[in-house]
């Protein structure tokens, strides 16, 4: 047992919350648990029927980024470091999402999911980082080695209810932290920051699930508006957030780790698209994918999916490489770069 699962066994959420009940936090809607023998027959098609499209054939391009690049580059750039992990530039302070620069999604580096590219910067050429906005506590968006090493490079940690306990537990100072509960926000430099609902769910352990809460996050600087889903099921709480802050310029909505197993965790690109919608959203930035491999579906499925449904709909997709530089006043398209990795069909 490692000394992070001893502590997390020991968790506890203090801050009160309409959406924790019995010591657990709790969706909108309830979700519908697979139960012992779906989840058996799960981990059957992952140990044993995994195609092997799941995982490129070839490297996937990643540009290269330096700490001077990032210091010269404008305000309102969005660098995509891989899966969640965006790193942006606003008001000339940068910003993290759920950083996780670990070879592997797992509490162990040598079993687990592995990264198909390495990170396009290492943590310790980042400049300073004014504060990590998390969505959650699973392993591809909470990462112990990333927060060990960013702590003391990092002014803040914005996190849901409970995750913030986390941090503390690893070493993070309590004055960094700020936990919020669904719909309260904060001000940090200058940005608005609100936690918003997502239907998910959490635990890093087989006894600590759902004991910390999981939200998406509205990004307000000014007129700019940014929206980021953390990890969700599609639901109606999507037309409510796009409600009461949209219209967002950037929606970043994960689209990938898919499956018909498990529809209330995760949104087929379809259901990616209708949020975007629901939220009001010009361009659509999918994130959560590219990086890890967490479902049975083509590596290279979300983008081929998202960008074909969204063309129907005239809607406006940025697929920027990792490390690219995307202009948040003005997202470009990005070349569909996933293409060439893809084997020639024989004719």
């Amino acid at each position: 047992m490692t000394s992070e699962t001893h502590e997390l066994s020991n968790l506890q959420v203090s801050p009160p919350s309409s959406q924790r009940r019995d010591g657990k936090f709790r969706n909108l809607h309830p979700r519908k648990k697979p139960g012992f023998w779906k989840t058996m027959q799960i981990l059957w098609r992952f140990s044993f029927e995994k195609p092997a499209d799941t995982v490129p054939a070839q490297p996937i391009p990643v540009q290269a980024i330096h700490r001077q690049q990032l210091l010269d580059a404008p305000d309102r750039s969005l660098f995509r470091l891989g899966h969640s992990t965006m790193l942006l530039k606003l008001r000339g302070d940068f910003w993290l999402t759920d950083p996780v620069f670990s070879d592997r999604a797992s509490p162990f580096q040598w079993l687990g999911p592995k990264r198909f590219h390495q990170p396009p910067i290492n943590i310790a050429d980042l400049p300073p980082i004014k504060g990590v906005i998390l969505s959650h506590d699973h392993y591809d968006h909470l990462d112990f080695n990333a927060i060990q090493q960013l702590t003391g490079k990092v002014e803040h940690f914005i996190t849901p209810l409970g995750v913030g306990d986390t941090l503390m537990k690893w070493g993070v100072p309590a004055e960094k932290v700020q936990q919020l509960d669904w719909w309260q926000s904060t001000q940090v430099a200058g940005l608005h920051l609100v936690a918003t609902p997502a239907q998910h769910f959490s635990g890093r352990s087989l006894s600590d699930g759902n004991r910390t809460l999981w939200a998406s996050w509205v990004i307000q600087d000014d007129d700019l508006r940014l929206f980021f889903s953390g990890d969700s099921g599609y639901f109606d709480g999507f037309k409510e957030i796009g409600r009461q802050y949209g219209p967002f310029d950037l929606t970043m909505i994960e689209t990938g780790a898919y499956d018909r197993e498990w529809p209330d965790v995760h949104m087929q690109p379809e259901q990616t698209l209708q949020a975007h919608l629901d939220l009001r959203g010009k361009h659509l930035l999918p994130v959560h994918n590219g990086t890890f491999d967490l479902a049975m579906h083509p590596w290279q499925d979300p983008f081929e999916r998202i960008v074909s449904i969204a063309e129907d709909q005239g809607v406006p997709v940025s697929t920027p490489q990792m490390g690219e530089m995307l202009n948040l006043n003005a997202p470009d398209l990005g070349k569909r770069w996933w293409r060439k990795l893809l084997p020639t069909p024989n004719v």
